[in-house]
């Protein structure tokens, strides 16, 4: 299954610990230029983003563990997003997650994402997964399934750093 797509998720945009963000809906329209995944992943391989060249943010002091005793509102969480330029019968998308990057990764949508068929329209996409341990390093996937159920990974594993460490622990060393 051959789909062009803007692999978005490679840039994932992970909520702030500080302001806990409700639930959104979970795919919308808009209008960017379209490409195809190999022109995104090619230039984000020759121009890496500037944030990733910036100092990293020091990561705040906070609760460790479940939040699941928590109002959903008040949880941290890991949003994933990404976006395709068009689809070709997309039935639905699956996030998966892993606490290490090559570990046993599993599937954290309850219910899967709806695809938008076949289109030639740019949709945006996201999950919030307010599941974590708001200490602790995260590792994600998007799976794709056609209108033929055909399973596809659609796009590279990628890391969501911890959002807090341990309260009275020591900031990490620079550099790592």
């Amino acid at each position: 299954m051959r789909r062009t797509a803007l692999a978005l998720l490679i840039a994932t945009m992970l909520a702030a610990c500080s302001e806990p963000q409700p639930p959104a809906d979970t795919a919308q329209k808009t209008p960017p230029p379209a490409a195809t995944a190999a022109d995104a992943a090619k230039a984000l391989a020759e121009n890496p983003a500037p944030a990733m060249a910036m100092k990293p943010k020091e990561v705040p002091e906070g609760d460790c563990g479940d939040q699941s005793k928590l109002p959903e509102d008040q949880r941290v969480a890991n949003t994933a997003r990404w976006s395709t330029a068009s689809e070709q019968n997309s039935f639905s998308f699956d996030v998966f997650r892993s606490d290490t990057e090559k570990g046993e990764f599993t599937k954290i949508t309850k219910m899967p994402l709806m695809g938008a068929g076949t289109t030639d329209e740019t949709h945006k996409y996201e999950y919030r997964d307010d599941t974590i341990d708001p200490c602790k390093d995260y590792w994600y996937y998007v799976e794709s399934t056609s209108t033929k159920g055909e399973k596809e990974k659609f796009t590279p594993v990628f890391h969501a750093p911890a959002k807090r460490r341990a309260r009275g622990s020591a900031p990490p060393a620079p550099g790592q």
